[in-house]
């Protein structure tokens, strides 16, 4: 799942998303803080998916889900679904087109939620490049977009700032693209490109201020780094495993953080923290909870208390984990338990 994969919905009930074969399957707290349903549903239908779905949440607490679905031998279609609140059921699986009008899979799609609750959706084209959709305001999609570049990796980190207009990162040998909206519901343009070695696959994106978002990538050292546009890239501590961290904003003893998780090589959830947008104060990993299936996935929220909360997700086991910050200073967590 490309995205969050953990969210808080409006009525504040936590819901967690997942890739199932050739579903998208959500499963729901019955009430914020309480126990879980006992088995997930599908979302959107009974259409076929392709694995590789994204994930993106909108301020009004909607989430929009992207896949590809076959569509005739050789060729596939993007597919959009809305989910108001994690009990209920989701909309329909709605076409939404191909980058290249016609063709195959071409990349891993990307979700971003404006201001104003509509879906921009990016994904790689066949030339190499990003193009995006976008979501009209009163119903119904906008033409494709061709947003330009070329060598373009796999997959892309797309964000809203907390101005509400959506940005897109994406990986290409020996550096990082990014795009942004110069105002609401305008194309996004590429704005910077940073040289950089990035490994592919390691892209996270968070909106950090006001003014900036921030994104975190690993170098070819193995160097977590953060960067963000208009200023140099800083190594930020060394990755705690390969694939990519996930993070959260939240409040620890009265400061604004930034909380960052990844499956170590350990094969443990390692956590670090660090004041928001100060990078230069450092951060330190501490792992906790069991030893995690190699494919197992981490996701970060807070409830509706502002509380963190983090889950695992093997796709081969099954298993699925929940932690708690505990309520003391710090950032002490409950015991892991399963769902």
């Amino acid at each position: 799942m490309n995205g969050d994969w953990l969210l808080r919905g409006r009525d504040g009930r936590l819901s967690v998303y997942l890739s199932s074969g050739e579903a998208v399957l959500c499963r729901a707290e019955l009430a914020p803080g309480g126990p879980w349903e006992a088995t997930a549903r599908t979302v959107g239908g009974d259409q076929t998916l392709r694995p590789g779905p994204a994930i993106g949440q909108g301020a009004d607490g909607y989430a929009h889900l992207v896949s590809w679905r076959p569509t005739k031998p050789g060729e596939a279609g993007l597919v959009h679904s809305t989910h108001f609140r994690p009990r209920l059921a989701a909309l329909d699986w709605t076409p939404i087109g191909h980058p290249n009008r016609t063709g195959d899979r071409t990349g891993t799609p990307a979700v971003a939620v404006d201001a104003q609750g509509r879906a921009h959706v990016f994904v790689r084209n066949r030339g190499g490049g990003v193009s995006m959709v976008a979501q009209k305001e009163k119903g119904g999609w906008d033409p494709w977009r061709d947003l330009k570049g070329s060598e373009v990796q796999e997959d892309l980190a797309a964000v809203t700032g907390e101005s509400g207009r959506v940005e897109v990162y994406a990986a290409v040998p020996g550096g990082i693209l990014h795009w942004r909206q110069e105002k609401p519901g305008a194309q996004p343009v590429l704005a910077e490109a940073l040289e950089s070695p990035v490994r592919p696959g390691t892209l996270r994106a968070l909106a950090t201020s006001a003014e900036h978002t921030t994104l975190f990538y690993t170098d070819d050292s193995g160097d977590l780094c953060a960067w963000r546009p208009g200023g140099k890239p800083l190594a930020l501590l060394p990755s705690a495993g390969p694939g990519p961290v996930c993070a959260v904003r939240c409040e620890l003893d009265g400061h604004d953080c930034t909380l960052l998780a990844q499956r170590s090589s350990s094969g443990r959830v390692a956590f670090a923290a660090y004041p928001t947008e100060q990078e230069s104060a450092g951060a330190w990993w501490a792992e906790s909870g069991p030893t995690l299936p190699a494919d197992a996935g981490v996701s970060l929220t807070t409830d509706e208390n502002g509380r963190v909360v983090a889950a695992t997700l093997s796709p081969s086991s099954g298993q699925l984990l929940l932690t708690r910050r505990k309520n003391e200073p710090g950032l002490a967590l409950e015991a892991w338990r399963g769902l």
